[in-house]
């Protein structure tokens, strides 16, 4: 969801809050990130419980903007309750486990910082921006990302889309390199990760220059062509 998207949402809940309503879940304690807000925002004419993360601690009556959220498409589901006991059960369970998927994903996030550092030879910025820079093949889990400037490389966590009432969602480590993009199963090793990204980002470059001589030759031949008769055609 885009910044606009995000903004009418927030903007139709306050014109119409009888018919949605929003529950925060503060996830505190984090390495990289310190402390998050989970959003779970519903709203009837949706059908859907969408769900959200911002950096900081927000508590009830907090005004965020929707700036500070990011989209997470990993949902509540809490079609299957018959009353409100049995939705109180489910929001727990789903809830607990999109907390332990936050939690796991900054934990190993953290454990990445000092082989990145090591790899690039510089310190590594921890970047807490709802936007990056860098096009991600996944949804980012966490509003955070380790980036190596000197590499120009960033490093962040991603998960699948799917409702929380199939668990835990499924995550990833991506490294991203310009055009290269790459995601790693989360409990992969870091060193063999990187080497790995390293080597195809090598690979992926040398692709593409011998793509631009290519070309570059293509073009010097059909010059050198076009000073003479060309054969006709067909």
């Amino acid at each position: 969801m885009d910044d606009h998207e995000a903004e009418d949402l927030l903007r139709r809940a306050l014109i119409e809050p009888e018919s949605s309503a929003a529950v925060a879940l503060r996830v505190a304690g984090l390495s990289l990130c310190d402390t998050l807000t989970v959003v779970f925002h519903g709203r009837r004419d949706l059908g859907t419980i969408q769900t959200y993360v911002a950096n900081g601690r927000h508590g009830a009556g907090a005004a965020v903007s929707a700036g500070d959220l990011m989209r997470v498409p990993c949902d509540l589901d809490l079609g299957d309750a018959e009353d409100r006991d049995e939705a109180e059960v489910l929001y727990a369970e789903q809830a607990g486990a999109l907390r332990d998927a936050l939690i796991g994903a900054d934990t190993v996030l953290a454990v990445w910082r000092e082989p990145l550092a090591e790899l690039a030879g510089a310190p590594v910025r921890v970047d807490r921006r709802i936007a990056l820079d860098e096009r991600l093949p996944a949804h980012r889990l966490l509003p955070c990302a380790l980036v190596a400037p000197e590499r120009r490389m960033v490093v962040t966590a991603v998960c699948g889309a799917r409702p929380l009432a199939a668990g835990r969602p499924p995550m990833g480590i991506v490294c991203a390199q310009q055009d290269v993009a790459r995601v790693y199963p989360l409990p992969d090793d870091p060193e063999r990760c990187l080497a790995d990204f390293l080597e195809a980002a090598a690979e992926h470059a040398r692709g593409v220059g011998e793509q631009l001589r290519r070309q570059q030759t293509s073009v010097e031949r059909f010059l050198e062509l076009s000073g003479e008769d060309l054969p006709p055609a067909g």
